[in-house]
């Protein structure tokens, strides 16, 4: 079983390191309409949602992730364009105190409801360090710099392309295929489908899935994806 707290220390760290070394922080990334700098000051904001989360779950605040869409955006907004130092100093900074709370949720804390915004949707406790993890190993690759989803370990690879077969799976309008990666794994949809699987590797199958990209994949009409949950 995959170490959710001790990889989101390593993938952290990593991300760190390679945008300390990034000179462009103003340069577009890979989520539309942000930039690189967009992304790590979504990054800390992340961490301290996640903390006012843990707060709620095990200290019982009743606090919400985000006080509202629009507050969520504007925090981000309001913190780009300042020196990079800063701006990643502010990611690996706000990243302690939350390695640290998360290692505060127990079995007991799994199954209670959190709110993303007062009355939004709601998630369970025990999502929230693979929230996290999510959240940094997906944005260190939409930071488009040396990193990307074929770099990642096989079981997390494995683990994410799950996860990405359940939001599917969550919403209406979900293409019904069969997956099968290079390295041997295999993956339904729906009733699987008729028609010939969606083969590559699992970065690229991860990479489709996540991003619609569909660089990696190969299939003789590739089904077209909703935007998941």
């Amino acid at each position: 079983m995959t170490d959710l707290l001790a990889a989101i220390d390593t993938h952290t760290a990593r991300l760190v390191s390679e945008a300390r070394a990034c000179d462009d922080l103003a340069a577009p990334s890979l989520c539309e309409g942000w930039t690189r700098d967009h992304v790590l000051n979504h990054l800390a904001r992340n961490a301290e949602a996640l903390c006012r989360l843990v707060r709620s779950a095990v200290d019982s605040t009743g606090e919400t992730m985000y006080a509202s869409p629009e507050r969520r955006d504007s925090d981000i907004d309001d913190g780009v364009g300042r020196p990079a130092d800063v701006v990643v100093g502010e990611v690996e900074d706000t990243a302690v105190p939350l390695a640290e709370d998360l290692r505060r949720l127990g079995p007991q804390h799994r199954d209670l409801v959190l709110e993303r915004t007062p009355g939004g949707p709601t998630f369970k406790g025990g999502m929230l360090p693979f929230m996290r993890l999510r959240e940094v190993v997906y944005h260190h690759v939409d930071l488009d710099l040396d990193f990307g989803f074929d770099d990642l370990a096989g079981d997390l690879q494995v683990l994410f392309i799950d996860n990405e077969i359940k939001r599917q799976q969550g919403v209406p309008g979900a293409p019904s295929l069969t997956l099968r990666s290079d390295e041997g794994d295999v993956w339904t949809l729906g009733d699987g489908g008729d028609d010939a699987p969606v083969t590559g590797s699992r970065g690229g199958i991860l990479r489709w899935l996540a991003r619609q990209d569909p660089s990696g994949v190969r299939a003789d009409t590739l089904p077209e994806l909703t935007t998941g949950l």
